[in-house]
């Protein structure tokens, strides 16, 4: 008990049992929000640390946190020296629950960005495949004229 019997509890703590998100988690799901609903597209820059900041009156720490959040549970990525970016990968049906702890735990992330990865590594050989292809016809065609 605080002063005068008012409850004083630190800053950025919730009580225990409390259903109060903290500020970082209300960023990012505003942030998720924004995605789900198409505001935000994948490869769209997300908002800046200082955008976020007066957006919700929150702290550089707050901000940092809350993109920490969307960046392990995979709905953003960093470029250095670019920023934070929209991920790139197709979320499941359902997509109004993707917060629940069975779909950000790591495991499962860590699984969809693998299924992801195969997916562009077999489009990238198909395409090596195509190229390759390509470029023995060109050779062949340039020998035959050579000749």
């Amino acid at each position: 008990m605080g002063w005068r019997g008012v409850v004083v509890r630190r800053r950025g703590r919730r009580p225990a049992g409390s259903g109060v998100p903290l500020t970082f988690e209300v960023i990012a799901e505003a942030v998720r929000e924004r995605i789900r609903s198409g505001g935000l597209r994948p490869g769209d820059a997300l908002p800046t640390q200082a955008v976020l900041m007066r957006e919700f009156g929150a702290s550089s720490l707050t901000v940092q946190k809350a993109m920490t959040l969307l960046k392990q549970e995979g709905w953003a990525v960093s470029r250095p020296g670019k920023g934070a970016f929209v991920a790139h990968h197709d979320h499941p049906d359902g997509a109004d629950d993707l917060d629940g702890p069975e779909t950000t735990a790591p495991a499962v992330v860590a699984t969809a960005r693998v299924e992801a990865l195969e997916r562009a590594l077999a489009d990238a050989v198909e395409q090596i495949a195509d190229l390759r292809g390509r470029i023995e016809a060109l050779e062949t065609r340039s020998g035959t004229r050579d000749r």
